[in-house]
């Protein structure tokens, strides 16, 4: 059975990990508490009853003839509420000894720290219950509004079709006024009791925010039309209204500059005064909808964070009193207990009914009416872990041991990997198995990452934000990488087997090339199989970094964009091989035909940098999102990686004295750079004045000496670069198979890295990650005096 604490400890919301209580420290009081017992018993210093003595004694207690009073005398503890001006309804708690400990200064520091734990929890309850019910109470109006402008839109299309002037994207026809005029005209439509209602359509990046009346309005308004579609006002279905759908896709940061452009050089003089007309139609709707409904999950996801925050913390405080009594022989348990259940954190109900009416809004809007329907967003459940999988694992990894190992006997009977190898069959197939090869690598690591994580308790589904349907676990990550490998070196032994016997038609030429699409057609298959969940959010993380800047990061984009700088052979040897098959080589068997041209050569530079580019995109996204001069920094560790990454390529085109020495300093600069980063931030380490020399004060792993030897291995796999300096083979293996094992080394070095990057995230919250994220509304009410 798994301890309390490990279970604790994996379950906790790592974001308010500081709020949970600190179960650890309290253990450790006890332990002392329980060493000076131990040591004093020879003395016969107040030894603790019998159990049996104990329970008969407590149940004495409790019968009518010994009194309210002399029960309360023989009381061990009696906790006091004092009313101070608090966060935490202005009670806290503080515990008086009634009994002679024997160990008495240990027992005062005990429930010194646990009424201070007590009131810890009562206070982050209380201010969180009042920041979701804050939020519960603007979802309400916005879901108000939301329901009258769709019922406005119904009408008006209503009305449109009766005229027999209906369109396809019908809308609510609003007048626009100037803001100067709006404002001036404030107090007089005030005064005949008819509020006129402002909608403004306006793409903006941050939460929605009060607007000021008069100058302070117009200057916030000026400030706003910097990053937003429109800040102009008009009227609209009787309130005073704005729509803000944020800048998260490149189609809304497309249309807001368009917009602004328009503004700026075609639509000067339509401010200037007048009424407007301005559509809100169906498809503004639509996107305000989805943010609200969004907005809704959040939401619930928050509440069942703040339920199982206050579920695990009793638990602890019901856990560590029977630990106190077992040590002590004292009764402690049901007083202290009565006072922790009639706690604010324990006995409010008002966010457990929230709950409830988010739950009922969410199937009666946007589910239908159907609460199977709803709860798969609400609350997805987890796939159940299946023994097949293992089965299948283990099939598969037979098979592909017994066929890498008849590959490998027929290409060395072959001489296909030596320095006397055959070229074609080199240029051409090599590239397939090695890019397929360094995938899986890396995909298997990833898995190994997830069961390491598992057994640490590092809540990596939590910081990666992933959802239950779309997980993979590390039985269904090694089933993949074992029939992937399978199939990959079964084709590659049958392919082999036809060249060795002389066969060099374009069907067989053509069968590494058909491998390729074969994975390209099941990786983008639209049918429910082969975990189609997991692949489409692959390919939606793979799509947001290749769109960077463009769309918000988090942070399962910046991990594996991360990934993808450790795969830059693997893309070259992509870009050979899509060159290779889409101008027909293969027919020919002209390998040279790629390295000869101009444009393939040039391409080589884009690819060696594209994922550095990608990730600096990312931190200057970051950096434009959160105002963290640390982004930046980072930016600049990947813009030396790239200068690395050219200058490697210009070497290996020119190989000339002046490139191998630019490609020394640059190369030597950059892992300098990466080393500080990825001991100092990415692995929180070398901290100077930690309890734990040279290393953080928190560490999941016992074994620190592990940490100083993943901070040398990462140095030396940091300096593979210099094979590209020194060329040095391996007795007389193809200088490709040695490029091939540097390439995977990296490949095992980022795996390694993976581990210590999630370490870092689940205890010190490095990315500054949020356990419920604040979603903007559509909906902002603007008051005008």
């Amino acid at each position: 059975m798994v301890k309390f604490s490990k279970q604790f400890e994996g379950q906790l919301v790592p974001e308010w990990k500081e709020a949970f209580v600190d179960y650890w420290q309290l253990k450790k009081d006890l332990k002392r508490m329980h060493v000076f017992n131990a040591n004093n018993e020879a003395g016969n210093v107040v030894k603790p009853q019998p159990a049996f003595a104990r329970r008969l004694v407590s149940e004495l207690r409790k019968l009518p003839l010994f009194g309210p009073d002399r029960h309360k005398d023989h009381e061990a503890i009696q906790v006091h509420k004092k009313l101070t001006i608090s966060e935490s309804r202005g009670v806290t708690y503080e515990t008086e000894l009634l009994e002679e400990f024997a160990y008495t200064d240990a027992a005062k520091d005990f429930f010194a720290r646990l009424d201070l734990q007590l009131n810890k929890v009562n206070k982050f309850y209380c201010t969180k219950e009042k920041e979701f019910l804050e939020r519960g109470e603007s979802l309400k109006k916005q879901m108000e509004i939301l329901l009258e402008l769709k019922a406005a839109l119904k009408n008006q299309r209503g009305r449109i079709s009766s005229t027999n002037d209906a369109k396809d994207d019908s809308s609510i026809s609003c007048s626009i006024s100037c803001e100067e005029d709006s404002t001036r005209g404030a107090k007089v439509e005030e005064e005949q009791d008819q509020p006129q209602e402002i909608l403004s359509s306006e793409l903006e990046r941050s939460q929605f925010r009060y607007s000021d009346s008069g100058d302070s309005e117009r200057a916030q308004l000026e400030e706003v039309n910097l990053r937003s579609l429109s800040a102009r006002v008009f009227s609209c279905q009787g309130k005073n209204l704005k729509i803000k759908i944020p800048l998260t896709t490149p189609s809304r940061t497309f249309s807001a500059l368009a917009y602004l452009f328009v503004e700026d050089f075609g639509g000067g003089q339509a401010r200037k005064c007048g009424p407007h007309k301005l559509n809100i139609n169906k498809t503004k709707l639509h996107h305000a909808e989805k943010m609200i409904k969004r907005a809704f999950i959040e939401l619930y996801k928050g509440l069942n964070y703040l339920k199982s925050y206050r579920t695990l913390n009793m638990l602890a405080f019901v856990k560590i009193l029977k630990k106190f009594d077992k040590v002590t022989g004292k009764e402690v348990l049901n007083i202290y207990l009565k006072v922790v259940e009639s706690s604010y954190f324990n006995s409010s109900d008002m966010a457990m009914k929230l709950m409830d009416e988010v739950e009922e809004l969410f199937i009666k809007h946007f589910a239908d009416d159907d609460k199977r329907k709803a709860m798969k967003y609400l609350k997805p459940h987890q796939r159940g872990e299946s023994h097949s999988v293992t089965f299948f694992i283990g099939l598969f990894t037979g098979c592909f041991i017994a066929l890498f190992i008849g590959y490998c006997i027929m290409a060395h009977i072959a001489g296909m990997y030596t320095g006397q190898s055959d070229t074609i069959y080199m240029e051409t197939v090599y590239p397939v198995l090695s890019m397929f090869s360094l995938l899986f690598l890396h995909f298997f690591l990833y898995g190994c990452n997830i069961f390491v994580w598992r057994k640490t308790r590092i809540n990596y589904t939590f910081i990666f934000e992933f959802a239950p349907t779309k997980e993979l676990k590390y039985r269904d990550v090694f089933l993949i990488c074992a029939t992937s490998m399978t199939v990959i070196v079964g084709v590659m032994f049958a392919h082999l087997s036809l060249v060795a016997r002389g066969y060099s038609s374009t069907q067989v030429q053509a069968i590494p090339g058909f491998l390729l699409l074969m994975f390209l057609i099941v990786c983008f298959c639209p049918f429910n199989i082969i975990y189609k969940s997991s692949r489409y959010c692959f390919l939606r993380v793979i799509r947001n970094i290749i769109l960077s800047p463009l769309y918000k990061v988090v942070m399962v984009d910046f991990f594996l964009a991360d990934q993808l700088c450790s795969q830059v052979p693997m893309l070259r040897n992509m870009e050979y091989v899509a060159c290779y098959y889409i101008t027909g080589s293969y027919r020919t068997q002209d390998y040279g035909l790629c390295m000869r041209s101009k444009h393939y050569r040039d391409l080589a530079y884009a690819v060696s940098f594209l994922p550095y580019y990608w990730r600096a995109m990312q931190c200057a996204r970051r950096w434009f999102d959160e105002g963290e001069t640390s982004h930046l920094i980072n930016l600049g560790k990947y813009v030396s990686a790239m200068l690395a990454a050219g200058a490697k390529v210009a070497y290996e085109k020119e190989n000339s004295a002046g490139w191998l020495a630019l490609l020394v300093v640059i190369s030597s600069a950059a892992t300098v750079y990466q080393l500080y980063w990825d001991f100092v931030k990415d692995w929180g380490l070398l901290q100077l004045n930690s309890k734990n020399p040279w290393l953080r004060n928190e560490l999941i792993l016992r074994c620190k000496f592990v940490y100083y030897l993943s901070m040398a291995l990462n140095l030396v796999l940091r300096l593979a670069w210099l094979q590209t300096v020194l060329h040095y083979n391996f007795a007389s293996l193809d200088y490709r198979v040695t490029s091939f094992f540097l390439a995977a080394l990296e490949v095992i070095r980022r795996g390694h890295w993976n581990f210590y990057r999630l370490e870092n995230e689940h205890l010190n919250n490095a990315g500054k990650f949020r356990a419920v994220k604040t979603v903007p509304l559509p909906f902002h009410e603007v008051d005008q005096d």
